[in-house]
């Protein structure tokens, strides 16, 4: 990549004239992500935080304009990660974590997984889950620009029931236990997934996160089980339709998810025994997948470590994990719906990009890829007049690698240009 001192130079002086400079970004090559082509040797002008333009060529910018060469990389939309955990991360003494550390301190660690997912090229997150609403705190926090991270979209706390994936109370002591409600996100009957979803509402939430039925990390025994009723589900379905709200389904196992794409949700999250019923299903209801491969694979390399996992996890990790990837695969063939998600706070937070490398392992072109993580995100959060593509009037959220990586997609993990909202945040 070809720094120039305009960039600094232009900048400066369009500031102490008062003058609102315009940004030429030069790219050798553009994905707009809109189809399956790509551009080459093109100018993106970007106007305050707009796309106000792409022209052929290289178009030279004027005295007061800054410019970008990104001549020798590709430049595409700003990368989408629709399932993440911000503020926490697994790795040793994590369950212990829940009993030792403070709103304050979820808060903090969330600021610094922020930074280091901006900084990975994810301009835009999708946030299914956290403990306290830290995550609402953030996004506030980011969108006054008090600190830097991605844009948040967030479920805040995850809805479960009684014993569920989601119950944070989960494998404590019977002392310790209590009785968590909806406000806590444990629902059991109607009236209860109401509450909870109006309670999430009340908290600042932007949209629902539900756990349809057992999960791996979770300290209960089954990771596949169907945990809410199907009258509880369309209560959830219905109530957040009414707060425009979309719902995130966290489902392993067939009868969780079947019941919950009957209901109505909008997507399904991780989907580990998904079989030829469900694929029909979810095309039937237009029903997006996030598969969650690098988790998957993740997990199941921690499952070989004695330790690592409590004795009630590993078997489920070890189980589980595996069998994403393939799951994965086989929907693509399928035709179903695929939006890009990591769950990161498994992995590490900044290591999102691994999972273009996944996929693409798994039979999906990695145009494909790059398109799940952009424009079909976008459209799964019900965000594409402003995100997902480079076209005229889009927010100008972008980032670049140097090369192509059409052809080497491990270039994913090394994101040398980002931008958000018209502001760059890394250029190396």
């Amino acid at each position: 990549m070809k720094n120039t001192p305009l960039i600094l130079g232009a900048a400066l002086l369009s500031t102490s004239l008062g003058i609102q400079a315009a940004t030429y970004i030069h790219a050798g090559k553009l994905i707009t992500a809109t189809d399956n082509k790509v551009m080459e040797k093109v100018t993106v002008i970007v106007d305050e935080n707009r796309i106000t333009d792409i022209q052929k060529g290289f178009t030279r910018a004027g005295e007061d304009d800054r410019l970008i060469d990104l001549s020798d990389s590709t430049l595409m939309p700003g990368l989408i990660d629709m399932h993440t955990h911000i503020s926490s991360q697994q790795g040793p003494g994590a369950y212990m974590e829940r009993f030792t550390l403070n709103e304050a301190d979820y808060s903090f660690k969330a600021v610094h997984f922020a930074g280091k997912t901006l900084q990975a090229g994810f301009t835009t997150i999708r946030n299914l889950g956290d403990s306290y609403n830290e995550s609402v705190a953030l996004r506030k926090a980011i969108e006054k620009g008090l600190v830097q991270g991605p844009r948040i979209y967030t479920a805040a706390k995850s809805i479960a029931t009684t014993g569920g994936h989601a119950d944070p109370t989960n494998g404590r002591a019977k002392v310790l236990m209590g009785d968590p409600g909806p406000q806590e996100g444990v629902v059991n009957g109607v009236a209860d997934a109401r509450k909870a979803v109006r309670q999430r509402y009340k908290d600042g939430a932007d949209l629902i996160k539900i756990t349809a039925t057992g999960g791996v990390l979770s300290v209960a025994k089954s990771g596949q089980n169907p945990q809410f009723m199907t009258d509880e589900l369309q209560a959830i379905v219905n109530t957040a339709k009414d707060y425009e709200m979309k719902v995130a389904v966290h489902a392993h196992g067939k009868e969780g998810m079947i019941r919950a794409i009957k209901a109505g949700v909008d997507s399904i999250e991780h989907g580990t025994y998904m079989d030829d019923e469900v694929f029909a299903l979810m095309k039937k209801h237009g029903t997006y997948y996030v598969p969650t491969v690098l988790a998957g694979a993740w997990v199941a390399e921690k499952a070989k470590i004695d330790g690592f996992f409590p004795d009630l996890v590993r078997p489920k990790a070890a189980a589980i994990g595996p069998l994403i990837k393939e799951t994965f695969a086989r929907a693509y063939k399928a035709g179903v719906n695929i939006a890009f998600g990591t769950d990161s706070g498994v992995s590490a937070h900044g290591d999102n990009g691994q999972e273009f490398r996944l996929m693409t392992e798994a039979g999906m072109p990695a145009i494909e890829a790059i398109r799940a993580a952009t424009y079909h995100a976008a459209r799964l959060l019900g965000a594409q007049d402003n995100l997902g593509t480079v076209e005229k009037g889009k927010l100008a959220d972008l980032v670049a690698v140097e090369g192509d990586p059409l052809e080497d997609i491990n270039l994913m993990t090394h994101i040398s240009f980002v931008m958000k909202d018209g502001q760059v945040i890394k250029l190396n």
